[in-house]
């Protein structure tokens, strides 16, 4: 491949992948994407250029569809596609990160009252809820019999199950957090080292999961 070609990202790969499930439009790639932004959030208007680097790199081509008056553009992966997405599958992934401006904010608390580090961890916690309401909405329609790919249901909901659990843990450490920080006199000076350290040390002995 030419040095000037556009490069690939994970994104790039992602919409791929879809494109082995059948041909989309663009408008439907940025759809379909959207509902993966809780593990791979990108700004819907970015997701518009993913298509045509995939056509510049020989891994999809466009064809003309009827649609209503006017004929739509849909996208169906090449063969050298096929073979471009196994090849990355067999790659090694990145390492998961997590960002979380509650957490960055809870560190630097002593700046702060108490109220406004409670309000702060409250906000957490709603965050967590939408989360996880967000994601059951996407998801209640498998238990009504509608998936909208019955053959991929063991690769949708299982990944679908830990964002789940993630959001529920999440909004449960918050609610052990709201009672811990209740009881503080204020945000600055220790408050009670004694449980807090024998927390974290239950925590370490219960070992790496």
């Amino acid at each position: 491949m030419s040095s000037k070609l556009p490069e690939l990202t994970t994104t790039s790969y992602a919409i791929l992948g879809l494109l082995t499930i059948k041909p989309w439009s663009t408008y439907e790639l940025a759809k379909q994407m959207q509902r993966d932004r809780f593990v791979w959030p990108r700004a819907e208007s970015n997701l518009y250029a993913e298509p045509k680097k995939l056509i510049a790199h020989g891994y999809a081509c466009t064809h003309p569809e009827p649609r209503g008056k006017r004929p739509r553009t849909v996208y169906t992966i090449t063969p050298s596609g096929r073979q471009a997405l196994t090849d990355w599958l067999r790659t090694p992934a990145a390492e998961p990160r997590w960002e979380a401006e509650s957490m960055v904010k809870f560190h630097f608390a002593t700046g702060s009252t108490k109220e406004q580090l409670l309000a702060n961890i409250h906000e957490f916690r709603q965050h967590a809820v939408a989360r996880w309401q967000a994601v059951a909405e996407i998801f209640r329609p498998y238990l009504e019999g509608n998936e909208p790919f019955p053959n991929r249901t063991h690769l949708n909901v299982i990944p679908g199950r830990l964002l789940l659990e993630t959001a529920r843990l999440q909004a449960e450490w918050a609610d052990r957090t709201i009672e811990e920080i209740e009881k503080w006199d204020s945000t600055t000076g220790p408050q009670d080292h004694t449980s807090t350290l024998a927390a974290l040390k239950s925590e370490i002995a219960a070992g790496a999961p």
